[in-house]
């Protein structure tokens, strides 16, 4: 079959390398991709807000299965107008979206249905917001109801932190996100992301991981779209795993279900595991970035097999095998990423880092006259594959210290957690 795969990060790289591989594949295009991913898909310039655009093109190139990357179009109903029009895509609907477009939709589901997270209030005004706040001290957690870039959570450690952050979500520094806050109680604890593929009915496990999201060592400065990942995140047994599906992701299915919104996709949970058990911190309706990257390397299985039975209701009938090995992504930055960059420096010595355990996933890269080259904040995602992660660790460092890059940085700690598990 012919597929369009929508989307052009890091993620959608690694989607595209993993799809390469079906043998269910004739032809892989990608909307609008990047200089990594054209070299595993015909990429196409085509405006993936334009629902018209992606259908006409899915019609003139027997285009039969649309797999969709990123959540603005999800959020926007891409897969609601594509179903409309006869065409097999990926993802959830626009309503089933809901749980990653708005985070008071999603904190009023596990309300409803008894799914473990931080106590919360919502508020469609400062005053009644700040009045919260003021009564339940800090620290404290302040976020944007709908999609922000991952800019729109703020962990506010005192009192005066959070109600500047209102006042940034009421006065629009995260766009309409900010139309509706949702102020939630602080969990301690360590993060982790669990990911599982669903019919609307089933659950099928995809794997968990564990990110960084600050810009700096040890989980300092200010947050990101990601810095780095490993899988599988060691500090999740198989006991809480099964814990984690039970009571949350199954009562998820089930609540959507009920509201006449099943969800089909990939289903995210941001957990953060409290003495209390794990909570759901958020949901994200799609794969994550950079989590995709250190998870699809250690699948076995066929990628594009495993979507088509979650569009078509039978993930009962197939099964995820996956490598016994850990996966660890360092991301390659532009320097004062996350705040302003230069665009167009040259990137080179790629081939140099390549080995049969090291995969480069792009991001933000372009090709100018032959000549590689940086474009976004997020550059590259230099992904190990070893029996640990100290091993897969220092593999991907290794890797990065033959790359020829003056404006990139990266973190120099990414599995630090684990490691230091590793040698305990």
């Amino acid at each position: 079959m012919n597929v369009l795969l929508i989307g052009s990060g890091g993620r959608e790289h690694a989607m595209a390398w993993k799809l390469a591989q079906s043998p269910l594949l004739d032809t892989l295009y990608c909307a609008p991709g990047n200089a990594g991913i054209a070299q595993v898909a015909e990429c196409v310039a085509l405006d993936i807000s334009d629902h018209s655009q992606i259908i006409q093109f899915c019609r003139d190139n027997n285009v039969s299965f649309v797999i969709v990357g990123p959540e603005g179009p999800l959020v926007d109903g891409i897969v609601d107008a594509l179903e409309a029009a006869d065409i097999s895509a990926f993802g959830p609907s626009a309503a089933a979206a809901q749980l990653e477009g708005s985070k008071g939709f999603t904190k009023d589901l596990c309300a409803e249905f008894d799914i473990p997270t931080a106590a919360y209030q919502r508020f469609n005004n400062a005053p009644k917001a700040k009045r919260y706040v003021r009564e339940m001290g800090a620290p404290i957690v302040i976020k944007a109801d709908g999609l922000a870039a991952g800019k729109g959570v703020i962990m506010a450690m005192s009192v005066e932190e959070a109600l500047d952050a209102i006042d940034d979500c009421f006065e629009g520094a995260f766009g309409d996100a900010g139309y509706e806050v949702v102020v939630e109680e602080f969990l301690e604890g360590e993060e982790v992301s669990l990911f599982a593929f669903c019919d609307g009915q089933t659950a099928l496990l995809m794997g968990t991981a564990q990110d960084h999201k600050r810009v700096g060592e040890g989980d300092t400065g200010p947050n990101t779209g990601g810095m780095g990942a490993y899988s599988p995140a060691d500090v999740m047994d198989q006991a809480m795993i099964d814990e984690v599906m039970g009571d949350i992701i199954v009562p998820t299915l089930a609540g959507m279900h009920s509201r006449g919104m099943p969800f089909k996709g990939i289903l995210f949970a941001g957990l953060m595991l409290t003495e209390d058990g794990p909570q759901l911190i958020e949901y994200n309706v799609r794969f994550g970035d950079p989590e995709t990257q250190v998870i699809l390397p250690r699948l076995k299985s066929d990628l594009l097999e495993l979507m088509i039975a979650s569009v078509e209701n039978s993930l009962l009938e197939v099964e995820a095998e996956w490598s016994d090995e850990t996966a660890l992504t360092v991301v390659l930055a532009s320097k004062g990423y996350p705040g302003s960059y230069e665009k167009g420096t040259e990137i080179r010595d790629l081939d140099k880092a390549e080995a049969d355990n090291i995969e480069i996933f792009h991001a933000g890269t372009a090709e100018n006259d032959g000549n590689l080259t940086a474009i976004g904040g997020r550059v590259l995602n230099i992904t190990a594959t070893g029996s640990s992660v100290s091993e897969a660790q220092a593999d991907a460092y290794a890797a990065i210290k033959k790359i020829d890059w003056q404006n990139g940085f990266c973190r120099s700690d990414i599995g630090w957690r684990a490691v230091a598990r590793e040698k305990e």
